[in-house]
């Protein structure tokens, strides 16, 4: 049966946003594709006409939702620039802990990643790299182009530990969950210029005598 291109397009996009939500639900390795494909609407042959195999559809489904992200951010250029304080407030907030099969991937697939082939893997190391080019464009403290990367790293590889710490505790004891996110990120908040500090606090004082 013949299908439009438009309708090409329609279906790829059903299954990468079901295969997204279901493998940040539930794992990329708790789905399968008969359920992804259920999911969107379609069967488990179709699927495979769009993605040779589940790998490759876990290495886009993984990036589509940050894709989506950058596309909105891109339209609203012209809306105000969001903090780094605003960023923290987010990454570490009960409602991002909530939100796992519709929140961000990293946090989500974390902890599995490494158990995937090169094609996640490069789909994670992407969405990282360019969170961390954000949060860096979001300090506007004065302080070197290397502090700044060194911060919005810190911060997002401690968010992503912090967020698999608190959602894993959420049911038993949800004023430690809380309390996670809380502590990292008044951490992160609060650290400033690490080298620079380090080499001060390290100086010897000179002797007055």
């Amino acid at each position: 049966m013949f299908v439009s291109k438009e309708m090409t397009e329609i279906n790829r996009g059903s299954l990468l946003r079901a295969a997204s939500h279901l493998f940040r639900e539930r794992g990329i390795d708790g789905v399968g594709v008969a359920e992804i494909a259920k999911e969107a609407g379609l069967t488990h042959g179709a699927l495979y006409k769009h993605f040779p195999s589940k790998e490759a559809l876990a290495a886009e489904a993984f990036y589509h939702p940050v894709a989506a992200k950058n596309a909105e951010t891109d339209a609203s250029d012209g809306d105000r620039e969001n903090s780094f304080e605003e960023y923290l407030d987010a990454m570490f907030s009960i409602e991002h802990r909530d939100n796992l099969g519709n929140g961000c991937p990293m946090t989500a697939s974390a902890s599995e990643i490494a158990r995937q082939g090169p094609a996640v893997a490069a789909s994670f190391t992407r969405a990282f790299k360019e969170k961390v080019i954000s949060l860096e464009a979001s300090i506007k403290e004065k302080m070197p182009a290397s502090e700044k990367r060194h911060r919005a790293v810190s911060a997002l590889a401690a968010q992503i530990g912090a967020m698999a710490v608190a959602r894993a505790v959420a049911k038993v004891d949800a004023s430690l969950s809380k309390e996670v996110l809380q502590a990292v990120r008044e951490t992160v908040k609060s650290t400033r210029t690490f080298k620079g500090n380090k080499a001060k606090r390290s100086r010897p004082a000179r002797s007055t005598r």
